[in-house]
């Protein structure tokens, strides 16, 4: 049998992945960690170990992973999403809004990405702002309202008329639709 390297690192880049599918970060990490030169597949490799970091809470790490391969592809859409999402467990909301605005600016058309900055937006206590970024979600995606009760980010605006106003308007309009 002939070695391959080639072959060799793209089963272990489809290990990975299969592993995070199944939330098993950690063979993710050590099949990944058997790639030495990660070749024309670095942006799936720096991806990768970004989310084994990210679901392994090593929020630092997977910041570093995501970067990389936020270098490599500054638009995708995965790779803005794990650094906001990091960003918001280090502590740094202002980085992650910049982020998914950057996101926004590729992704306009994702109602996560608005429903993102609304979460944080309400976070760093910008109300009118998480308001009008909800909205705008949950016009382009009603199915977004299942998960307004358990989401925390937005317990620092929960009590406000206009925010109660909104999640029924929304869900009025949702039951009105079908």
């Amino acid at each position: 049998m002939v070695y391959n390297p080639r072959r060799i690192r793209e089963r272990r880049l489809d290990a990975a992945r299969g592993y995070l599918l199944l939330e098993m970060p950690q063979p993710a990490l050590a099949e990944l960690a058997q790639i030495q030169d990660p070749g024309p597949q670095k942006f799936e490799f720096h991806l990768l170990k970004g989310e084994c970091f990210r679901a392994l809470k090593r929020h630092e790490e997977a910041l570093s992973e995501f970067e990389e391969a936020h270098h490599l592809h500054p638009s995708d859409l995965d790779v803005l999403m794990g650094m906001a999402w990091c960003f918001k467990r280090t502590s740094q909301l202002l980085r992650a809004i910049d982020t998914m605005h950057s996101a926004y600016a590729s992704h306009a058309e994702e109602p996560v990405v608005l429903y993102n900055l609304s979460c944080y937006y309400a976070l760093v206590g910008q109300r009118e702002q998480a308001l009008s970024w909800l909205g705008r979600a949950l016009r382009m995606n009603r199915e977004l309202l299942k998960l307004v009760p358990d989401e925390t980010d937005f317990d620092p605006i929960r009590e406000d008329a206009e925010f109660r106003l909104l999640i029924h308007l929304a869900a009025s309009s949702k039951s009105a639709a079908k």
